[in-house]
């Protein structure tokens, strides 16, 4: 008789009473290895980076970051084999089961845990190697469609990772090949070309006005007639920038 491989799990949800209940229920499994038990978006990532599970029971209702923007910051190639914990959420469920993911819906049995147990060790199995799961590179297109312009940025820097709300942008500046965004009280680089930066923004808040430079309408103060068809967009926080004449007709648009 073969014998069985361990399977390496992460538990994530941010109710104790949830992160109990799959850690006293996981460690009655002989196959099973628990290598982390976490309550946020955060310290998922950080261990899924360090610990690189076979499997993680996500939470996807969690405050600051959901299940789904854990799955959405990790490399394609580095995802482990989901199982996602939701309360009922049709639109959620609906997704996971267009997908063929497995879910738990909470309250759940023993014998529903383990019958998603065993469908996430048939699907292990059948790995040969860190293969990416195409269901959920799938569900993660179909967030991204969904979500077009983004709600947050996630910054990575010095091994940290910064969730910075697209609400909180002041503006956007060209630095090379990143770009700098800037806030009330900070400012990150985040490797991106202005041109995928600006197709992430809602152009109804944000609008460019030079090729290096993007502002949030709403934390302009003035615009100051400059030469020939240009402007001084002068922002609430007393930054001075230049908006070119390529750029300031969608200025002129905000005036008219």
């Amino acid at each position: 008789m073969t014998e069985s491989k361990t399977i390496r799990v992460l538990v994530v949800d941010d109710e104790e009473l949830g992160r109990d209940r799959l850690q006293s229920l996981l460690e009655e499994q002989p196959d099973v290895q628990l290598v982390g038990v976490c309550a946020d978006g955060q310290s998922a990532l950080d261990t899924i980076e360090r610990e690189r599970p076979d499997l993680v029971f996500l939470d996807v209702q969690m405050p600051g970051m959901d299940g789904f923007e854990v799955i959405e910051s990790i490399e394609p190639d580095k995802l482990p084999a989901v199982v996602f914990v939701t309360a009922h959420d049709g639109h959620a469920i609906r997704a996971f089961e267009i997908h063929a993911l497995d879910f738990l819906l909470k309250p759940f049995d023993q014998n529903r845990f383990e019958k998603a147990l065993d469908r996430a060790r048939s699907q292990l199995a059948r790995r040969a190697g860190p293969i990416i799961d195409q269901r959920l590179v799938s569900l993660l297109e179909e967030l991204r469609e969904e979500r077009k312009y983004s709600d947050r940025m996630i910054v990575k820097s010095g091994g940290r990772v910064f969730f910075v709300r697209t609400d909180d942008i002041d503006w956007v500046e060209a630095s090379g090949n990143y770009v700098r965004i800037h806030t009330k009280n900070e400012a990150h680089l985040l490797r991106e070309s202005m041109k995928n930066m600006e197709a992430k923004l809602d152009p109804k808040i944000f609008v460019r006005i030079h090729r290096s430079a993007i502002v949030n309408i709403d934390r302009i103060k003035e615009l100051e007639p400059w030469f020939h068809g240009e402007y001084i967009v002068i922002m609430r926080d007393g930054t001075r920038l230049t908006a070119s004449r390529v750029f300031s007709d969608r200025l002129s648009a905000l005036i008219a």
